[in-house]
């Protein structure tokens, strides 16, 4: 790959999930979601990612030299007695030359831990590395909650999923930057129409009334694990919607996220679930749990 092809590549990859005209620390805040874009999933549901694609997002020019990452990952991987072809899957792929020709080149199927280990291998003094790292990990831990999941108290899994939460709404607040909702005012509009399709009409207002919390109290700090599934899927597959579709305008952003939530709505009706709005006010917030943990670990 010449200088010119992979900077071209580099601005397609982020061309997809940059915003325009960011200030330098909110280009470093996205840059984490170059990593979720060049995401895969298998007919299994299983998540890998392509190791030329993870070269480009990485910032390596040159294939032999993040060759060399790929090689020190899978030796950390043997080493900690795992299986290499199961994280590491060879495959060949073929590109279009001048002339007609085509070219046929190695590339690797990787794993969620493939990926963690070549970030932790990587140039440290890359930042983009530094922020696979994180992501990578994140990632990582989400797995282990969800293999654990059943094995959780009931505050363990408003903890988990509630940072869950966390992470996605902010890849969502991306999204939709992406799609033209700018503005604070426009954004709030947007995240009120995700809740009004989700709870049959009721806004992030009514629920508060709905539920008797105040206007300083954030209603997802005090909804159960089962509410708080409902709006982490309606938030993923809202994020995940807008990229995919790559949605335009506020307007569409807005009645995008409107019908996912419905949809999460009719699923929950179909599978004979309480609806959201119906669903109990844990005693504890989030915050109050948090401060007890807290408390236990001094």
């Amino acid at each position: 790959m010449t200088q010119e092809e992979f900077d071209r590549k580099l601005q397609e990859i982020r061309a997809r999930v940059l915003p325009k005209d960011l200030s330098v620390e909110e280009s470093n805040n996205c840059t984490e979601s170059l990593f979720e874009s060049i995401r895969h999933t298998n007919e299994y549901g299983e998540e890998f990612w392509y190791a030329r694609e993870l070269q480009v997002a990485l910032e390596y020019s040159e294939w032999r030299n993040f060759f060399k990452v790929i090689e020190k990952a899978k030796t950390a991987c043997e080493n900690s007695e795992n299986d290499v072809y199961d994280h590491f899957v060879e495959v060949n792929k073929t590109i279009e030359m001048p002339k007609t020709a085509v070219k046929e080149i190695t590339d690797f199927k990787l794993s969620r831990y493939a990926s963690y280990l070549i970030v932790q291998n990587g140039d440290p003094r890359k930042k983009v590395i530094a922020l696979g790292q994180s992501y990578f990990a994140i990632k990582t831990q989400q797995q282990e909650l969800i293999e654990n999941y059943d094995e959780l108290s009931e505050e363990q899994k408003r903890l988990a999923i509630r940072n869950e939460m966390i992470f996605h709404n902010k890849s969502l607040a991306e999204a939709a930057q992406m799609a033209g909702v700018t503005e604070p005012k426009d954004f709030a509009i947007f995240q009120n129409k995700g809740y009004q399709g989700l709870y049959g009409g009721l806004g992030v207002k009514e629920i508060r009334i709905r539920k008797g919390l105040k206007n300083s109290q954030k209603i997802l700090d005090h909804m159960g694990s089962t509410e708080l599934a409902a709006n982490l899927f309606r938030a993923t597959q809202t994020d995940e919607k807008l990229r995919k579709e790559h949605t335009t305008g506020k307007d569409a952003a807005n009645r995008t996220h409107f019908e996912v939530g419905q949809k999460v709505r009719q699923t929950i009706k179909e599978l004979g679930g309480t609806m959201p709005e119906n669903l109990p006010v844990p005693a504890k917030s989030i915050k109050q749990i948090e401060k007890e943990k807290q408390k236990k670990l001094k």
